[in-house]
C-alpha cells in the first residue's frame, strides 16, 4: 500500500498561500497507522482556517474526505471518523492521521475561503 503526498499551490486573494508535503510511503504490513503533515505558508490566522484534505484513488477525482476548521473536525462521510482524523500544530502544520490503512490513494491538502 502506498500513500503519496505532494506539493500544492493555491491562491488567496492577492496573497499567495503555498502548502508543501512531504511524500509518504507506507507498505501494508510494516505500519497500520500512517500520519502526513501539511506545511501551511501565507495563512494569517491559521488556528481559525479551514483546511481541507482530500484522498486520490488511481482512474477517479480526488473526494473530500474530512477538513478541519478552528475547533472541530468535520467529516464528509460518517464512515470516515474512524479511518481519518487530523489536528492543527503551532501557526502553520496541519496533520492527516489515517488508520487501519488497507488501500492505496494519493492524499492532499487544500485550502480557501468559504
Amino acid at each position: 500500500v502506498y500513500l503519496f503526498c505532494f506539493l500544492s499551490f493555491f491562491l488567496d486573494g492577492q496573497a499567495q498561500v503555498i502548502l508543501k508535503q512531504r511524500e509518504v510511503s507506507i507498505t501494508r504490513g510494516h505500519k497500520t497507522t500512517a500520519s502526513m503533515d501539511c506545511l501551511a505558508e501565507g495563512i494569517p490566522d491559521f488556528q481559525y482556517a479551514n483546511i481541507h484534505w482530500y484522498r486520490q484513488v488511481a482512474a477517479k477525482a480526488p473526494e473530500r474526505t474530512l477538513y478541519i476548521g478552528p475547533s472541530a473536525v468535520f467529516y464528509d462521510d460518517n464512515a470516515y471518523r474512524n479511518k481519518y482524523s487530523s489536528s492543527k500544530k503551532g501557526t502553520n502544520v496541519c496533520t492527516l492521521t489515517i488508520n487501519d490503512i488497507n488501500d492505496v490513494g494519493s492524499y492532499y491538502c487544500a485550502y480557501w475561503h468559504f
